[in-house]
């Protein structure tokens, strides 16, 4: 796979750059965005961009709790209509870690022409996106204030972390199809909890995924009460690693987001046969998610 190589884009029109960007910052969802509807396409890949910038923030290993706070609501002022993305943008990039990718640190450069874009969708769609980043922001903050180094407390906390980073990207989706499409619409009620289930699914699988990676930045998402019915404590997580016990543990998680990715099918079956590209946008993500799951299980 080729590596992303960054580009003078001055002379790009914002859309053209949001494109550009996205391959950048997820190959994956630079495939999969461009199955929507082009009446969505924008729209999503945008919402994607400020979410990712959220994460962005979230996930910088140096900077202060409450730096993380102020740019991070600095950001969902941004999006209800309040201050300058440019004067913004020029005081958090200083502060970013120098290991931040190359893409990420692009996109919040330009994030001026990222809130162009916004600005020009429907006030429906970006009163969707406003509310799933501020949702999102704030849930990141919580969390990131009790920061887990030695795992989350319970389930109900892992599943309360997974609706605010995924499940709340899941009910954005939702809407802004339903507001596209009135076929789609008829099904709101049933498809809103699906997709927070569908969100769950995928963000356990990352979790499940980067176990190792997260622990070395001194962060943990596995719940306690899961790994403490098999006596295994989450602070001494590393050395654990190969124990039959931990092993176990990691099983009924998998099995946990198996379940959520089945409601995500079942989500996926549920979307009108003539929504083909959306339909596809949720089987990409799904297949490469049980595929994944596959892996962490066979290890």
């Amino acid at each position: 796979m080729k590596r992303f190589l960054l580009q003078d884009s001055t002379n790009y029109t914002d859309s053209e750059y949001q494109d550009y960007i996205l391959q950048g910052v997820s190959r994956t969802f630079a495939l999969t965005i461009p199955q929507l509807p082009k009446q969505l396409e924008a729209v999503v890949g945008n919402a994607y961009l400020w979410c990712r910038i959220a994460d962005t923030i979230e996930d910088d290993p140096h900077l202060a709790l409450a730096l993380k706070v102020s740019f991070s609501d600095q950001l969902t002022q941004l999006l209800a209509g309040h201050g300058s993305a440019d004067e913004w943008a020029c005081k958090l990039l200083p502060q970013l870690d120098s290991d931040t990718a190359a893409a990420e640190l692009d996109l919040i450069a330009n994030s001026q022409r990222m809130l162009r874009l916004f600005l020009s969708f429907k006030p429906a769609q970006q009163a969707i996106i406003q509310q799933c980043v501020a949702t999102m922001v704030q849930g990141m903050m919580h969390y990131q204030s009790h920061q887990p180094h030695a795992g989350l407390p319970d389930l109900p906390a892992l599943n309360d972390y997974c609706y605010h980073v995924a499940g709340i990207v899941g009910e954005m989706l939702t809407l802004l199809y339903c507001d596209y499409c009135s076929k789609v619409r008829q099904h709101q009620d049933l498809l809103m909890p699906l997709a927070v289930s569908f969100g769950q699914g995928l963000q356990m699988t990352n979790i499940l995924k980067d176990i190792w990676q997260d622990q070395s930045r001194g962060i943990c998402w596995l719940p306690q009460d899961v790994f403490g019915r098999h006596h295994i404590e989450l602070q001494d997580l590393p050395s654990q690693r190969t124990e039959v016990a931990f092993q176990q543990g990691m099983a009924e998680l998998v099995a946990i987001a198996h379940t959520h990715l089945q409601d995500a099918m079942r989500y996926t079956l549920m979307l009108p046969r003539s929504e083909q590209g959306y339909r596809n946008f949720c089987l990409w993500a799904i297949g490469m998610a049980m595929l994944t799951l596959k892996n962490i299980h066979r290890r």
